[in-house]
């Protein structure tokens, strides 16, 4: 027999990080010693008490049961203190927020949920993956916005014809940003509500990492900004604030409407996260700052010896402080796949090449802070040693 895939499901390229684990497995059947810095997923483990709270209340038969889609009270309770607390927004639980299955689960759930075919869905380049695809999996156009180094790789929504600005129905972006570690002030976040607000186009602000940064200025939530609550939502996850990426669970906040929605099409595809990671969940957020500190203690002292490494390469970087991961260019006469290939082959070292990320991205790689500091020093010094 012969099974065809769908159009929708051709019209992609197999997921990128996916196919970086199928390289690494190959090359360790070989024998070989690969280190990956491709990935961004926490090495620092889950909190105990979270973990605590997981195993008490998955013995609790109440949480053997089918969900809500909704989620449970306790859990949203949690949320919106959390945002009190740390962004000074007020979010009322019951109509404002709604848990997913870690943040990427939001981003296609709005797609389905507002995109029709001929949509434009309005996105960065370069950007995480899903924003693109997701869209293209609901029948939507993609417009794509560049984040150049000139521009602190922050977008101009001027560029956009207004031919697109009519057609578009939602407005998919970071700060922090994945892949270029590039931050926002509330200023911008301001200009792109009052856009959205103008032209009647939903905004999806992904802020995985508004919690990983150095020093005292902590990145702003978009619902910071006038008109937030009118125009969009934000997803968070908890995947890289409390090193719970395994765990699938993170969150969509705002527009009460969309956060509705967003329950209508959730109740018919999924049950709901299961009640007791709901509950650890929600155990996090009691010693929040604890965690964070701990975390950005060891990412900041990752990121100096990351900078200190590509200085003696003489490989040029964006110099953030933000997020898990360091953006730098690739050197003269490469192109961004062919410095990857070069560094998996000479050094066995996983980066990831930037026009994965967009053809915006090309000129660059990535660098993940996720490994542990003794494997991050030996990839460093197996690159220094090729280059």
């Amino acid at each position: 027999m012969r099974f065809e895939e769908s159009e929708r499901l051709k019209s992609i390229k197999p997921y990128l990080f996916a196919e970086i684990e199928r390289i690494i497995d190959r090359k360790k059947e070989e024998g070989l010693d690969v280190i990956s810095l491709g990935i961004g997923d926490p090495d620092i483990p889950t909190p105990q008490d979270v973990i605590d709270t997981l195993c008490m209340e998955a013995n609790n038969p109440e949480n053997h049961r089918y969900p809500s889609s909704y989620g449970l009270k306790i859990f949203k309770e949690a949320v919106a203190k959390f945002y009190y607390e740390r962004f000074n927004v007020k979010l009322d639980p019951d109509k404002e927020i709604i848990p997913l299955m870690g943040s990427k689960e939001g981003i296609p759930v709005l797609s389905y949920t507002y995109i029709n075919p001929g949509d434009y869905a309005i996105t960065t380049d370069p950007s995480y993956i899903v924003y693109r695809v997701s869209t293209g999996f609901a029948g939507g156009k993609i417009f794509m916005l560049p984040l150049k180094k000139e521009n602190n790789f922050l977008f101009d929504l001027n560029s956009i014809s207004e031919d697109v600005v009519k057609k578009a129905k939602v407005l998919f972006f970071n700060y922090p940003n994945n892949p270029t570690s590039a931050v926002c002030d509330i200023s911008f976040f301001e200009e792109v509500a009052s856009f959205a607000f103008k032209n009647n186009i939903i905004v999806c602000h992904d802020n995985a990492y508004s919690d990983t940064y150095a020093g005292d200025t902590k990145p702003a939530s978009f619902l910071n900004a006038r008109r937030a609550l009118d125009t969009g939502v934000e997803i968070n996850s908890f995947s890289k604030t409390f090193n719970m990426t395994g765990w699938r669970i993170g969150y969509a906040v705002g527009n009460p409407e969309i956060v509705a929605s967003m329950g209508k099409y959730k109740t018919n595809v999924d049950s709901g996260v299961f009640n007791a990671i709901q509950y650890a969940a929600a155990k996090a957020f009691d010693n929040y700052e604890k965690y964070v500190s701990y975390n950005n203690e060891i990412y900041n002292n990752r990121r100096i010896t990351v900078k200190k490494a590509l200085d003696s390469m003489g490989i040029d970087y964006y110099d953030s402080n933000a997020t898990i991961y360091v953006w730098a260019e690739v050197p003269e006469g490469f192109t961004s796949e062919s410095f990857s290939k070069m560094v998996l082959e000479k050094a066995n070292v996983v980066v990831t090449p930037g026009n994965e990320f967009g053809k915006y991205g090309e000129g660059y790689f990535r660098i993940s802070l996720t490994i542990s500091d003794d494997r991050l020093e030996e990839a460093l010094n197996r690159m220094i040693n090729i280059l």
